[in-house]
């Protein structure tokens, strides 16, 4: 049970628990517990360590912000403004509460906020769904679309909203990096012919990219229903994340070993069968550090493009909350930071142990 409790959690790269599993059976007590505390433990203090710097530099700053509120008052209006500004801030009234950086009880109170309204949000729709339930009905039966829901979309439902997009992206991106990737590692000439190509388009912004896709798909899908803001979003994001996954598959093709090749010659394989049965198993680590890449950048590309696309994900809601300027906007948008960032890590963890099952690798970075 130890063992294979140890082999699991090294096999989806969360092996630094290793030790606690060690120490939970009693074996080798002092250098597991040494381990433990260079693992785990420390880690844990180091994270104390950020949210008490990180309240500090909040207080700080509310206080400089405090500070300059009751300094305008005073000069704009006289000591009787400038008093009543103090006694309205040190209220806690939101009307005039410094507009900073959010300590972390304030974001996890915005963590809080935001769950709550994604409850509420998600029983409108409920009712929403049985209200218009048998008119839907009739509308099916009749072949028409069904009513839907047009409310805003909560946190939630706009995080799994990205969360498509960045998948819809990275298939895209394998579909084409991957084929066009074995193509120029097999083909010394066309991978020099086609260099070029790849040098220039793969440090462009994802600006240009989107700018690019919007021209096509708005042209394509005129006067279509089509949910264009969704194609943009997954095509841009795939043309931006792709190159890695290019790149590297060209060069874990082109550099199989040369006996691995003698071989399948011998055998008379024909080009698919070399390919398939030769060419990728042996390249699989280099393709699959391409496509853990390739995901990466379309995660956080994917921001930057929803907000412009104006595609309703996380993008959306961060710029949303930038320009709403409520109270508790700063913190929503902290909130969306540190959900963008462990679904990064998520998504990278799920790739490497995608990887192993494919390469049969051991490689834990």
């Amino acid at each position: 049970m130890k063992d294979k409790s140890i082999h699991i959690l090294n096999f989806v790269g969360l092996g630094f628990f290793e030790p606690a599993i060690r120490l939970a059976a009693g074996e080798e007590v002092k250098k597991n517990i040494i381990a433990l505390l260079k693992k785990v433990l420390l880690p844990i203090v180091s994270v104390g360590l950020f949210l008490i710097i990180w309240h500090s530099g909040a207080t700080y700053l509310y206080n400089v912000e405090k500070d300059a509120r009751i300094e305008k008052a005073l000069a704009d209006r006289g000591e009787a403004a400038a008093l009543e500004m103090e006694t309205c801030i040190d209220s806690g009234d939101i009307s005039c509460q410094p507009n900073t950086l959010p300590s972390p009880a304030q974001v996890w109170t915005a963590y809080k906020s935001l769950l709550v309204d994604h409850r509420v949000i998600s029983e409108k729709k409920d009712a929403f769904s049985e209200k218009v339930a048998a008119t839907n009905a009739k509308r099916k039966a009749q072949g028409l679309a069904p009513i839907k829901y047009t409310g805003r979309p909560s946190f939630v439902d706009q995080i799994f909203t990205s969360l498509k997009t960045v998948f819809a992206g990275f298939l895209l991106a394998f579909l084409i990096a991957v084929p066009i990737g074995i193509m120029l590692g097999l083909s010394t000439t066309l991978r020099s012919s086609v260099n070029w190509l790849i040098q220039i388009f793969k440090p462009v912004s994802p600006v240009v990219w989107l700018l690019l896709v919007f021209m096509i798909v708005k042209t394509l899908t005129k006067n279509s229903d089509s949910d264009s803001s969704f194609i943009i979003s997954f095509i841009s994001v795939g043309l931006c994340s792709m190159w890695a996954t290019l790149v590297n598959t060209s060069m874990g093709v082109s550099s199989v070993d040369k006996d691995y090749i003698n071989v399948a010659k011998v055998l008379q394989l024909s080009v698919g069968q070399k390919v398939f049965k030769i060419i990728l198993p042996s390249s699989f680590p280099l393709i699959f550090t391409g496509l853990r890449i390739t995901l990466s950048v379309a995660w956080m590309v994917l921001i930057a493009i929803e907000l412009l696309a104006q595609s309703p994900g996380l993008g959306s809601f961060v710029w949303e909350e930038f320009q709403n300027g409520a109270n508790d906007s700063n913190s929503k948008i902290i909130v969306a930071m540190f959900v963008i960032g462990i679904i990064g890590f998520l998504l990278d963890r799920l790739m490497l142990t995608i990887q192993k099952f494919v390469t049969f690798t051991e490689e834990t970075a």
